[in-house]
């Protein structure tokens, strides 16, 4: 039948549907990505002690400093009118999912060291990225569940009822935290040499990220360099933002959230400000990763 059309049509050319193909390999990269996260899962199920140290943790830092500062006058934290234990209830939330999250390249840094990812190099890989969105869908998951358990255990500390729609609202500010932090450790992991390197860049980094935000004492406190540094750190907009909806029990995006002796900036400036940072990092690592693939 092709031979007597083309008799017919001797300048006639057969096109291939390259519809059936894109279709096919779509269908084949969320099967691959879907494969990496189930692995990634399994790992967890065999190791369940990730997940509880990501909730105890938090929990410590809730508890003994909370308790550290109990006695500590209500009016000490300016216009947040509020016990100290409750101030830093809506911090360790965030700090809860930092901690989770600057961890999400280790699954990577122990593939490399044992030679699984050169194997999942070799297969090949339809589609290279689905190794980092698999990392990124699997601590998003993750992250998410510890973080509802601190949620949970804050209401009932501050008795401080939220709404659905809220909840709805600081699990999105998460997000994007989540997203942002566990982009920069997957970079870090192709980066660094091995997992004791990876762990001490993340003991460097941790503290300092901690203390350099709002999560533990107000703007105010801080003087001018430190303030800064704090309005140059994700966690501080994620921090001012679930404190202000948590407190208020509304979202108004004009109200200034941040305040400092050089600029003020409201919820949706802030949410804009996370944004930005959101897209910048994950195009600066993806360019590290196509920089290490090649």
């Amino acid at each position: 039948m092709i031979y007597k059309n083309s008799l017919l049509h001797p300048y006639k050319t057969l096109k291939p549907n390259y519809k059936i193909k894109i279709y096919y390999i779509n269908k084949y990269i969320w099967i691959e990505i879907k494969a990496l996260i189930k692995r990634l899962y399994i790992q967890t199920y065999r190791r369940p002690s990730i997940i509880f140290a990501g909730i105890i943790q938090p929990l410590l830092w809730l508890i003994l400093f909370g308790s550290l500062f109990k006695n500590a006058p209500i009016n000490l934290l300016g216009h947040y009118n509020l016990k100290y234990s409750q101030f830093l209830s809506y911090g360790i939330i965030v700090f809860t999912a930092f901690t989770s999250s600057i961890n999400a390249g280790l699954p990577i840094i122990f593939d490399r060291e044992f030679g699984f990812l050169n194997r999942l190099f070799i297969a090949p890989l339809i589609y290279k990225n689905s190794l980092f969105v698999s990392v990124i869908i699997y601590t998003l998951s993750i992250n998410i569940i510890e973080v509802i358990t601190i949620i949970i255990f804050s209401i009932n500390l501050s008795e401080n009822i939220l709404s659905l729609n809220l909840l709805f609202c600081i699990l999105n500010i998460i997000t994007l935290l989540i997203i942002n932090i566990a982009t920069l450790s997957v970079g870090l992991s192709f980066i660094v040499t091995g997992h004791i390197e990876f762990l001490a860049c993340t003991l460097i980094i941790n503290l300092p990220t901690l203390f350099s935000s709002t999560a533990l004492a107000p703007l105010s406190f801080m003087p001018p360099w430190l303030q800064i540094i704090a309005c140059i750190n994700p966690l501080t907009y994620s921090i001012e933002i679930i404190r202000y909806i948590s407190l208020n029990k509304l979202l108004d995006y004009n109200i200034n959230i941040i305040k400092t002796i050089w600029f003020s900036l409201n919820i949706k400036e802030s949410i804009f400000i996370l944004l930005i940072i959101n897209i910048l990092t994950i195009i600066i690592i993806k360019k590290i990763l196509q920089y290490k693939y090649n």
